[in-house]
């Protein structure tokens, strides 16, 4: 019988990946993710800064902030 495919949810972590990250330090696993969130922020920027040429970078900071807290404010 065939494995189901897993879906991707923020919840879901394939058992590779599990297994790669055990084999880290904390330190190192908090710089995956710094750096992760880095690249996020500074892609969602972009794309903000493309559909929205006239903004400040103040604008653009909010707007940036708010999209990754998920509108949190």
């Amino acid at each position: 019988m065939p494995a189901t495919p897993r879906r991707f949810t923020d919840e879901i972590l394939s058992d590779e990946m599990a297994a790669l990250l055990r084999t880290k330090t904390p330190a190192e696993r908090f710089a995956v993710v710094d750096q992760l969130w880095m690249f996020f922020r500074t892609a969602i920027r972009a794309n903000l800064a493309r559909q929205n040429p006239g903004w400040t970078a103040e604008e653009l900071d909010h707007a940036t902030a708010r999209r990754m807290s998920r509108a949190a404010f």
